[in-house]
C-alpha cells in the first residue's frame, strides 16, 4: 500500500464508524463490475449510516477525490467504476425501514428480489424489473432508472418514485421529492435545497424549447438526465430528476417507492419464427394489444438454450430462427387463458408470422420459459478461444415502427466491421441488446469497437432512437452522449453544476469534459500473443506481462485463466434467493470478499500482473480463499458454470505450498489419523465427546467446537468388520456388482449403514465387494488445499478403485462427499488414465439404485412405512448433477410421507462447521434447514450426508437417516431399523 492510500484509509477510519479498506486485494474486487472495464479505486467504503456517508463526501470535497456508488456491481457498462472512493452500499445500509400501504422506504442496498419477499407478504411488488433482480440493489435500480421485461407492464423506477433521502455535493442531507418552486418565499432564509430547486427551476424553465426539440422517439430512454417532464404546475419534481443520474448529481441513502399489487394470474406464451423479421413484425402487432412483457431471442441464443437444459430441447424446435416469449396478467385464469389464445391466433393463425407456440399458465413451467434468458446469455462466456461477446452497444432502443427494417440495419453494421452478434431484445418497447463477438486481447477488435458503436449510434439517431434505453451511459457511452443529446447536452451540464459543482461525483458519466472512449480501461486479458510478437502500431492496453506461477493442480496457465476469465462479473453468485444454493457463507454474510465473483477476479488479478503473485503466499489473501467452503454450488449454479472450487483449490494449494498447514487444518486434513485412534479407544473416546469439561478442553486444543453434536465411535470399524464377513474377497460373479467405498462416517461411526448398504444391494441381486486397502477419500483435505495429502489418499485409492473398474465393478459410497471427491477433484489433482476411469465409474449409492429403477431393475417389494420424513438434499449431491434419486427413492416406500426441505445448505459443509471458529456461522448458513426440521409434522430428517446429519440434529433431539436405512427398513431386511425413528440425540452427540 502506497503512501497515499495509507493517508486515505487512516484519515477516513478516524472519520467514520463503517469499514475502509485501502489494500491490493480489495482495491482489485472492486476495480471492476459486470462491464468488460477494470479501474482500480483509491479505496474502498462500506458505509454503516447517512453519517458515514457525509462524512465521505466531505472528505472527498476537500481532498479532491471523486466518489462513486456501488451496489452489487452488476451494472454492464462500467457506471460504478473509477479512480476514486468507491461506497459499497450493499453490505451494511441494506434495510427495508417501512411499508406503509401502496408504498415502502429503504435503504439503497436493499436487493431488488428480497424487497419483493417482503412485499409478497402484503400481496404487493415492485415492478420494474432489471434481468438481475436477484442480486441488484434497489439503490442501483434508482440510480440508472431500472427496468426490464415488464416495462410494458409497470414502466420504470422512475414512474414509482415517491421521495429520496439524498446527500448532496457539499454533504448537507435533503428529501427529494415533489418540491414548490417557491419553496424559497414560503419557508424565510434560502436553504440549499431551495437554491437548488430555483436554479433548477429557472434552467428548466428557460431550456423548455430545447428540450422539447431534443427528445427520442424510442419508447424508453436513458441518455443523459431526465429532465423533460420534472417541472409541472409549479412543482420541481427532484426525485423523478435524481432517479437515473446514475450517481453523477447525489447519493441516495434512503428512498420511498410506489408497489403494485401482485397479478392475480400470469400466463405465458412461446412464439416461434423462421425469420428474425416476421418476430420483430409480430411484435408490432403485440404492441397494439394489451400484453406484461415481450422479449425476443435469436437463432444463436435459442441454439444454445437447447444445450442448457434439456427440456428446452425439447420446447424450441430445431427450425426456429427467432423466439418471442409474452406474458400477460388478468384477474383470473380464464381471462389470461383467453388473453393468450387471442396472441396464438392473430399471430400464428391469422397473421401467419408465427409457425409454431407453446402456452402455459402453470406456475413451474412458467419460471422455466422467464429462466431462459437468465441462464443463456452468461453462457456465452463459456466458449474456448479469446472471442467473448462484449456488452458495449447493448443498449440500445428505436421505435417500434422500425423495429424490423432496424434489425437489418444492425446485421449490415456488423458486417461492415465483419463481426458476429447475439440479439436480446424487449421486443414492444424496441429495446435491443447486441452484444459482437470480439477479443479485447487482439488490438484490431479493439480498434473496432468504437468504429463499430460510431457507425451504430449514427443509425439509431436517423430513426429517432437512442443509445441507452435502459442501462445508462456509465463509460460504454457517455462519449457518445454528447451526439444525441445536441442542445440538450448544454442543459445537462448546467443540471450537473448545480447540483455538483466539484464534480466529485462519478465524474466521467452521462455529462464529462473528456469521456473516455469505448476501448479505453478494458479490463485485462492474457494476451493473445507475446508482448514482442505485437505489430508496431498495436494499441497501448497497459497490460503487465504475465509472470508465470507455479501451478497446484493438474491442468496449465491456459486453462486456469480460461477458468479466470469465463467469470463475466455478472454478479449472479451473490443470490440470496431461497430457490438457490449459492453461496451458503455470501447469504449471511453478503460482503463481496464472500462472493465467487471476488475469487475470480483476484486469480485474473495475479494472472494479468495487476496483483503480485506473492500475494498467493499472504494471509490477507488465504483469508478471502477460506471463505470458500467448497460445497460446489457456485460451479452448479453459475450461468456460465466458472469453476470457482477449482480456483480457490489453486489458490488455497499455493498458500500451503509455500506456509504448511496450520495446526487445525493439518488435524481436519487428516481425518483417518484422529477416527484411527478414537476408534482404537472407542469407550473412552465417547465417553470424552459427551463430557462438557473435556470438550471445552477439545476445543482449546484442537479447534473442535464445544457446543457441536458430534457421532459416537464404533465399536469396531466397517473395514474391519467386512474382513470377518468375508466381503474384502473379491468373487468370481455374474450380472451386477459393486465396488464400495466406505470413507470416514460410515467406517468409524456409522458401520449399521454400511451393513445397510450391504444389505439393499444383496436383495436387489447386486454383489458387493470391499476393498480392504482402501482409505478416505480425502475430501477435507482437498478442502484446506493440502493437495498433496489429498494426493497420497488418491494415490492409494486408485489403483485398487481403477483394477476393479477394469473387472467390471463400479464404484458405489454412500458419502456424497467421496463420490463427489472421486469424480472431481481427483482428476484436478492428477491427469491420469486411472484417475479418469474411476471418475467416469463412481456414484452414490442411491443415485446407483435409482438408475436401476428407470431401467425397470430395482426391486419394489416394499412395505409400508408410515412415518412423516423431511428430505434435505446435499449440496455434494446436488453438485454431482443426478437430480434427486434419494429423494424419489423414498416416495417409492408405500405409507412414506415425504416433505423436500428446500431450504439451502446445511451449513455444515463437511469440517466447517465442526471449527469452533465458524460454529456459529455454520448455524447461521443452516438455519433454515434447522428451522424447517423442527416442524412437528416432520418425525426423522432424511439426508445422505454425514456432515448434514451432524448439523440437522444440532437444532433438534429428531434424529436424521440415510435413504439407505428407510429403504431397508421398508424392504423388512433390518426390522429392529424401526428404532430408529423414535431415536433422540443428546446433548452433545448425534444419534
Amino acid at each position: 500500500m502506497d503512501q497515499e492510500r495509507e493517508r486515505i484509509q487512516a484519515d477516513l477510519r478516524g472519520l467514520i464508524d463503517g469499514e475502509v479498506r485501502c489494500d491490493d486485494l480489495f482495491l482489485q474486487m472492486y476495480a471492476s463490475d459486470a462491464s468488460v472495464y477494470e479501474i482500480r479505486p483509491a479505496a474502498v467504503v462500506r458505509p454503516r449510516s447517512v453519517a458515514d456517508v457525509v462524512a465521505c463526501v466531505q472528505y472527498a470535497a476537500e481532498n479532491d477525490l471523486p466518489i462513486h456508488a456501488r451496489g452489487a456491481g452488476t451494472g454492464v457498462a462500467g457506471e460504478s467504476l473509477g479512480p476514486g472512493l468507491i461506497l459499497d452500499f450493499s453490505y451494511y445500509m441494506r434495510r427495508l425501514l417501512k411499508i406503509d400501504g401502496e408504498t415502502v422506504r429503504f435503504q439503497p442496498g436493499l436487493v431488488h428480489a428480497q424487497l419483493n419477499r417482503h412485499l409478497a407478504a402484503v400481496d404487493r411488488l415492485f415492478g420494474p424489473d432489471p434481468a438481475t433482480r436477484s442480486v441488484t440493489t434497489m439503490g442501483s435500480v434508482l440510480a440508472l432508472d431500472g427496468s426490464g421485461s415488464h416495462w410494458p407492464q409497470y414502466g420504470s423506477a422512475r414512474g414509482r418514485v415517491v421521495s429520496m433521502q439524498v446527500v448532496l455535493a457539499d454533504g448537507e442531507v435533503i428529501e427529494a421529492g415533489k418540491v414548490p418552486t417557491d419553496e424559497r418565499a414560503r419557508g424565510g432564509a434560502e436553504s440549499r435545497r431551495g437554491e437548488i430547486v430555483r436554479r433548477l427551476a429557472d434552467l428548466l424553465e428557460r431550456s423548455q424549447k430545447t428540450i422539447a426539440e431534443n427528445q427520442p422517439k424510442a419508447a424508453v430512454n436513458r441518455c443523459g438526465y431526465h429532465v423533460h417532464d420534472v417541472l409541472q404546475d409549479g412543482q420541481l419534481d427532484l426525485a423523478r430528476l435524481l432517479v437515473g443520474s446514475e450517481g453523477t448529481l447525489g447519493l441516495i441513502t434512503e428512498a420511498t417507492v410506489k408497489t403494485d399489487p401482485v397479478p392475480a394470474s400470469r400466463g405465458v406464451v412461446l412464439l416461434f419464427f423462421d425469420r428474425l423479421e416476421n418476430a420483430a413484425q409480430a411484435a408490432q402487432v403485440l404492441a397494439t394489444m394489451v400484453v406484461s412483457a415481450c422479449d425476443l431471442m435469436d437463432r444463436r441464443l435459442l441454439t444454445i438454450s437447447r444445450e442448457v437444459d434439456v427440456r428446452f430441447d425439447l420446447v424450441i424446435p430445431r427450425e426456429a430462427e427467432a423466439m418471442l416469449l409474452v406474458e400477460c396478467h388478468g384477474d383470473d385464469v380464464n381471462e389470461v387463458r383467453e388473453q393468450l389464445r387471442q396472441i396464438i391466433n392473430r399471430l400464428q393463425r391469422r397473421k401467419r408470422l408465427a409457425f409454431d407456440s407453446r402456452m402455459t399458465l402453470d406456475v413451474e413451467e412458467r419460471n422455466l420459459y422467464w429462466s431462459l434468458t437468465r441462464r443463456v446469455v452468461p453462457r456465452l462466456h463459456r466458449l474456448r478461444g479469446s472471442t467473448r461477446p462484449i456488452p458495449f452497444v447493448e443498449d440500445i432502443a428505436v421505435p417500434i415502427e422500425v423495429l424490423p427494417s432496424f434489425l437489418v440495419t444492425i446485421q449490415n453494421v456488423l458486417k461492415s466491421h465483419q463481426v458476429t452478434a447475439t440479439l436480446f431484445a424487449h421486443a414492444v418497447h424496441g429495446q435491443l441488446h447486441i452484444r459482437p463477438f470480439l477479443d479485447v486481447s487482439n488490438p484490431d477488435d479493439v480498434r473496432k469497437m468504437q468504429g463499430l458503436a460510431q457507425d451504430l449510434y449514427e443509425e439509431i439517431l436517423q430513426v429517432g432512437g437512442t443509445i441507452s434505453g435502459e442501462h445508462g451511459d456509465g463509460l460504454s457511452r457517455t462519449w457518445f452522449a454528447q451526439r444525441q443529446h445536441g442542445d440538450l447536452h448544454e442543459v445537462f451540464r448546467s443540471v450537473k453544476r448545480i447540483l455538483d459543482p466539484q464534480n466529485i461525483f462519478n465524474p466521467g458519466k452521462v455529462v464529462a469534459d473528456a469521456p473516455q472512449p469505448p476501448s479505453k480501461n478494458l479490463r485485462p486479458v492474457l494476451a493473445a500473443m507475446p508482448e514482442e510478437a505485437k505489430p508496431a502500431d498495436s494499441l497501448e492496453r497497459a497490460e503487465p506481462a504475465f509472470q508465470p506461477i507455479k501451478l497446484q493442480l493438474a491442468w496449465d496457465h491456459a486453462d486456469v485463466a480460461y477458468a479466470a476469465r469465463t467469470c463475466n462479473g455478472c454478479g449472479r453468485c451473490r443470490t440470496q434467493s431461497p430457490e438457490e444454493r449459492m453461496c451458503p457463507i455470501f447469504r449471511f454474510a453478503p460482503q463481496e470478499e464472500a462472493s465467487p465473483r471476488a475469487k475470480a477476479n483476484l486469480m485474473r488479478g495475479i494472472l494479468t500482473g495487476r496483483l503480485d503473485p506473492e500475494q498467493l503466499s499472504k494471509d490477507s489473501l488465504k483469508s478471502i480463499a477460506d471463505l470458500c467452503v467448497n460445497c460446489h454450488q457456485c460451479r452448479s449454479e453459475c450461468p456460465a458454470n466458472v469453476d470457482i472450487p477449482k480456483l480457490v483449490l489453486e489458490t488455497k494449494s499455493q498458500y500451503v505450498a509455500t506456509n504448511g498447514l496450520q495446526p487445525s487444518e493439518w488435524l481436519f486434513s487428516r481425518l483417518d489419523h484422529l477416527c484411527g485412534y478414537g476408534s482404537s479407544f472407542a469407550t473412552l473416546s465417547n465417553w470424552m465427546i459427551g463430557n462438557r469439561q473435556l470438550r471445552w478442553l477439545l476445543e482449546k486444543v484442537a479447534g473442535i467446537a464445544q457446543g457441536r453434536k458430534l457421532p459416537r465411535f464404533a465399536m469396531r470399524p466397517f473395514l474391519r468388520e467386512a474382513q470377518r464377513q468375508r466381503l474384502t474377497r473379491q468373487g468370481r460373479y455374474e450380472g451386477r456388482k459393486v465396488i464400495y467405498f466406505v470413507d470416514v462416517y460410515a467406517n468409524w461411526f456409522d458401520v449399521e449403514l454400511a451393513s445397510v448398504f450391504i444389505a439393499v444391494m444383496r436383495h436387489n441381486g447386486i454383489n458387493v465387494f470391499v476393498p480392504p486397502r482402501q482409505v478416505p477419500s480425502g475430501m477435507a483435505a482437498v478442502s484446506v488445499g493440502a493437495v498433496d495429502t489429498a494426493r497420497r489418499f488418491a494415490a492409494k485409492n486408485v489403483p485398487v478403485l481403477a483394477e476393479a473398474v477394469r473387472q467390471g465393478y463400479h464404484v458405489v459410497t454412500t458419502e456424497p462427499s467421496a463420490a463427489l471427491c472421486l469424480t472431481r477433484e481427483y482428476p484436478n489433482l492428477d491427469d491420469d488414465d486411472d484417475v479418469r476411469l474411476v471418475a467416469e465409474n463412481t456414484s452414490d449409492a442411491c443415485a446407483y439404485l435409482w438408475k436401476m429403477h428407470l431401467a425397470g431393475k430395482l426391486e419394489l417389494d416394499f412395505k409400508p412405512v408410515n412415518a412423516t420424513v423431511g428430505y434435505h438434499l446435499p449440496c455434494h449431491l446436488r453438485a454431482l448433477e443426478v437430480g434427486s434419486p434419494g429423494e424419489n427413492l423414498l416416495r417409492l416406500i408405500p405409507g412414506l410421507s415425504v416433505h423436500r426441505i428446500d431450504k439451502g445448505c446445511s451449513g455444515m459443509v463437511g469440517t466447517y462447521g465442526l471449527k469452533k471458529k465458524n460454529y456459529r456461522n455454520s448455524l447461521r448458513a443452516g438455519w433454515g434447514v434447522i428451522s424447517a426440521l423442527r416442524d412437528p409434522q416432520i418425525q426423522v430428517g432424511i439426508t445422505e450426508c454425514s456432515a448434514c446429519k451432524i448439523q440437522m440434529e444440532q437444532g433438534t433431539t429428531k434424529p436424521t437417516l440415510h435413504p439407505m436405512k428407510i429403504l431397508a427398513l421398508s424392504y423388512r431386511l433390518m426390522p429392529e431399523l424401526e428404532r430408529l425413528l423414535s431415536a433422540r440425540g443428546e446433548e452433545l452427540i448425534v444419534t
